[in-house]
C-alpha cells in the first residue's frame, strides 16, 4: 500500500484517461483507492515523456538515498551496510510533462555464493533494456578494485551512460575531477553530475536533465504512484533495514525477513507477521538482545515507520529463526524478489 500525502491530480492528464480501475492495495491518505497501471491513455497526441534510468554502481555508493531523493519520499531502503539492496527497487519520479522511472539495483560486486550471484543478476537484469544507465560512484570512496568489472562491463552495453558522483559534500574536490578524468578514459559518458543525495546537492540539475532526456510517451504510471513494490515487500524491507540499522556490525550480512502473512482488518489497520532468519543460534541471540528487548525495539521502529508509509495502525509481529540454509530456499529467493540462480 503506498500512501501519498495530500494527494493531488492534473485535470489535464486525468481527462485523457477513457477507462479507470481501482485496487484496494493502493490508496491515498484517506484510504481512497486509487488507480494502479491498468489504465487506458487516449490515443490524441501528447507531450508525456517517460523513460527509465537504470541505477548502477558499486555497494554503498549511495544508490538508494538518491532514487529516494529524486523521488521525494522513501521508496527503498537504505543503511551504511554494504549490499543492503537485494533486488531491484522501482521508484517514480515526475518532473513537468516527464516520467522518470528509477530503477535501484544492488550494488556489483564480485559475487562469492548463491545470493551474492543472484544480486548482481537481479542488478543487471535492471539496466536491461532502460533508456539510459546512470553509474553512481562514491566521490569520497573513489575508484579501485571494486570498480573494474563494472566498467569493464559498462563498456560493451549499448544504452547512454551518464556518470554521477555521489557524495561530494564530504569528497576532496581536486579528487574528483581525477576520477572523472580516469572514468572518461574508460567509457563514453554522455553526461556528468556532480551531486549529494544526502543533502540535495545538485539534485534540481540532475532531475531536469532526466526529464530532457526521457523519450515522447504516454506516462507508464500513474501519476500518484511512486513505487512498484507491493505492500508485503515494502514491509519486510522495513524491518530489514532496522536490523542494520540497530544491529550495525554486530548482525552478519546473511540474514533476511520473511513476511510470512500480510492482511488487512476490519478496522482499516494491517497485521503483519514476519520472521527473521540467521544462519547460526549465536546471531539469533544478537537480534533478540537481553530479554527480547533488541527485538522489541527493531519491531517499535519498523511498526511505526510501516504506520507512516501506509497510512494506517500496523500491527507487527517479529520472531526470529536460525535457518542454517536459508540462501538455498528457492521460496525464500522469490519472497524477495531475486530470481534464483544456479
Amino acid at each position: 500500500m503506498i500512501v501519498i500525502p495530500g494527494l493531488t491530480r492534473d485535470p489535464a492528464f486525468l481527462a485523457t484517461r477513457t477507462e479507470q480501475k481501482r485496487d484496494p492495495g493502493f490508496r491515498r491518505d484517506d484510504g481512497v483507492a486509487i488507480t494502479r497501471t491498468e489504465y487506458i491513455l487516449d490515443e490524441s497526441p501528447s507531450s508525456q515523456h517517460c523513460g527509465v534510468v537504470a541505477i548502477v554502481g558499486a555497494p554503498n555508493a549511495g544508490k538508494s538515498t538518491l532514487v529516494n531523493a529524486l523521488v521525494g519520499q522513501k521508496v527503498a531502503i537504505t543503511s551504511p551496510k554494504a549490499q543492503t539492496t537485494r533486488t531491484r527497487v522501482m521508484g517514480v519520479a515526475i518532473e513537468g510533462d516527464a516520467q522518470i522511472v528509477l530503477v535501484d539495483t544492488p550494488g556489483i560486486f564480485a559475487p562469492k555464493r548463491r545470493l551474492d550471484r543472484a544480486m548482481v543478476q537481479a542488478a543487471w537484469g535492471g539496466a536491461q533494456g532502460a533508456d539510459l544507465i546512470a553509474l553512481i560512484v562514491d566521490g569520497k570512496a573513489g575508484l579501485g578494485p571494486k570498480m573494474e568489472p563494472i566498467i569493464a562491463a559498462l563498456k560493451a552495453r549499448p544504452e547512454r551512460k551518464w556518470l554521477i558522483l555521489n557524495k561530494v559534500d564530504i569528497a576532496i574536490k581536486e579528487k574528483l575531477l581525477v576520477h572523472t578524468q580516469r572514468l572518461y578514459e574508460e567509457i563514453d559518458f554522455a553526461e556528468t553530475f556532480f551531486v549529494s543525495a544526502a543533502t540535495g546537492d545538485g539534485l534540481a540539475e540532475l532531475k531536469s536533465a532526466f526529464a530532457k532526456a526521457m523519450p515522447e510517451g504516454p506516462w507508464h504510471f500513474p501519476e500518484d504512484q511512486v513505487s512498484d513494490a507491493t505492500d508485503r515487500m515494502l514491509a519486510a524491507e522495513i524491518t530489514r533495514e532496522q536490523l542494520y540499522h540497530q544491529l550495525h556490525a554486530e548482525l552478519p550480512y546473511a540474514a533476511a525477513v520473511d513476511t510470512e502473512q500480510y492482511k488487512e482488518r476490519e478496522d482499516g489497520s494491517v497485521e503483519i507477521h514476519q520472521q527473521i532468519l540467521v544462519a547460526r543460534p549465536t546471531q539469533r541471540a544478537i537480534v533478540l538482545g537481553k530479554g527480547g528487548q533488541r527485538l522489541k525495539e527493531i519491531g517499535s521502529k519498523a511498526r511505526a515507520e510501516l504506520a507512516t508509509l501506509l497510512g494506517c495502525k500496523v500491527h507487527l509481529y517479529l520472531h526470529v529463526k536460525v535457518k542454517e540454509d536459508w540462501e538455498d530456499d528457492r521460496f525464500i529467493y522469490r519472497d524477495i524478489g531475486l530470481d534464483w540462480v544456479d
